[in-house]
């Protein structure tokens, strides 16, 4: 089984920054993918950014594509989330999660508790 944190949220003017972190713990490795998706208030969750253990490609939606990068520290089992330019309607729960792909990502039960970005 394995334990996710999330931590680095907070509240940002639009045009700032936040970074992100999650630290895991336990079988990391046993999944496809790990990464990030968001959920806010009356909206479906959005896959937002992941990396597949197998080589490192990575994804990320369109809706982020160019302001948000992610990236891993193996050494230390945390994986981070570099919000840039952040606008709005990027207000949202940001949750890290484990998976086979994005799309399952947003379902699995292997994810953190969140953490909160808010922009305004």
């Amino acid at each position: 089984h394995v334990q996710l944190v999330e931590s680095g949220g907070g509240s940002v003017q639009p045009g700032g920054s936040l970074r992100l972190s999650c630290g895991a713990s336990g079988h990391t490795y046993s999944s496809n993918c790990m990464g990030w998706f968001r959920q806010a208030p009356g909206k479906e969750r959005e896959g937002v950014a992941f990396v597949y253990f197998g080589g490192g490609s990575t994804y990320y939606a369109d809706s982020v594509e160019g302001r948000f990068i992610i990236s891993r520290d193996n050494a230390k089992n945390t994986l981070y989330l570099q919000l840039n330019s952040l606008k709005t309607e990027d207000t949202a729960m940001y949750y890290c999660a484990k998976s086979g792909n994005p799309v399952t990502a947003t379902t699995t039960s292997e994810r953190g508790q969140g953490t909160q970005v808010t922009v305004s």
